[in-house]
């Protein structure tokens, strides 16, 4: 069975340092647990840690918190039939539907509650919220939201690189805080949170190039792995090695490197492109992708490249390294989509340190 490593001190370092970094800039930090699946273990640090709130898009993962010490955001648009479980489970939801809206006023109000919300601007990645070119639109439904006695209007927010690949600069994230700006003076209201993107933004954060309206950061990867997500680069004041997946080898055979036949469709029905660099020594591990994403593993050991996997065996090369023999132990990093694909699957035993 492939096992994941999971160091709690290095997960608590990271959101810790992180959490330094946004309040040193009047920033404040939401920690994204979807990656992990709201993981308890992972979960209690983070409760224990510096950061200020604790964010996810699922319900079910909320409900799998075993403390509350943090206020809460729901960061997919919540699902009308599913309003009083936002206003049970979370404090803040991010929204850009007055339909919507309307339905968690009335389960807050059923509940006694007053449920905050953010309103999501679409600044170019073309997710969710409404579009920034729309100012009217924006009014209309900060009006509404504001008409609400339920409801309170906590902010805005945009989100980049995650469907668009849009990367965040100090001009599309402007396009929000000028909307904020014209809010604020339009209903002489303050605005508490304006809420820059997620990982992606570090790179601006660590360079102080963030627009100073923002108040902020909602971070997933960068905790888990160390890394900002606009451009995959390594910040150097966090650990890269929190979280680990290692596999056995079950079968290591000397074979070619293109398969014999007529090439069709995989059982995933995707196509396959192989290059012919002759004979080549190939180990299989126990798992797959079932377990995680394989084109997001990097094997710790020297010389092993990842060619390939279906549903549950890995193929890897090992011509160029030392051992690896069947009954061996390979230890990989993961990315993001690794992480979460392993944290998903039942498959895969979590080990604490």
């Amino acid at each position: 069975m492939p096992r994941m490593f999971i160091h709690l001190d290095k997960l608590a370092y990271n959101a810790a340092v992180l959490a330094r970094r946004c309040h040193d800039q009047g920033i404040s930090a939401a920690v994204v647990t979807k990656g992990f699946c709201a993981d308890p273990h992972m979960v209690e640090v983070l409760e224990n840690s510096p950061v200020d709130y604790l964010a996810d898009s699922r319900l079910e993962n909320f409900r799998r918190y075993p403390s509350h010490n943090k206020p809460r955001i729901l960061l997919r648009l919540p699902e009308i039939s599913r309003a009083s479980e936002v206003v049970e489970l979370c404090e803040i939801s991010l929204n850009s539907q007055q339909e919507t809206l309307l339905a968690l006023n009335q389960a807050a109000c059923a509940a006694g509650k007053t449920h905050g919300v953010i309103l999501m601007v679409d600044v170019g990645d073309l997710r969710e919220g409404i579009y920034y070119d729309q100012p009217e639109k924006i009014w209309k439904t900060i009006e509404f939201i504001l008409s609400l006695p339920s409801l309170s209007f906590m902010g805005m927010g945009l989100n980049l690189t995650c469907y668009g690949s849009i990367i965040p600069t100090r001009e599309n994230i402007g396009r929000l805080c000028g909307l904020a700006k014209e809010a604020e003076k339009r209903y002489d209201i303050s605005i508490p949170i304006l809420s820059g993107g997620n990982s992606s933004s570090l790179h601006l954060l660590y360079d102080g190039q963030l627009p100073e309206e923002i108040t902020n950061l909602r971070l997933g990867e960068a905790v888990l792995r160390g890394y900002e997500s606009a451009y995959h680069q390594r910040l150097q004041d966090l650990q890269t090695d929190a979280i680990q997946l290692e596999a056995e080898i079950i079968e290591r055979q000397y074979k070619p490197s293109y398969p014999d036949g007529e090439v069709g469709y995989n059982a995933f029905g995707e196509r396959e492109t192989f290059t012919n660099i002759g004979r080549r020594m190939r180990a299989i591990l126990a798992v797959g992708r079932q377990d995680t994403e394989p084109s997001g593993l990097s094997c710790l050991t020297p010389g092993v490249t990842v060619v390939g996997a279906s549903s549950d065996h890995m193929i890897v090369d090992v011509t160029e390294a030392q051992g690896c023999q069947v009954g061996d132990v390979l230890r990989f990093s993961m990315s993001y989509g690794a992480i979460l694909r392993g944290f998903t699957s039942q498959y895969v035993e979590r080990i604490y340190l």
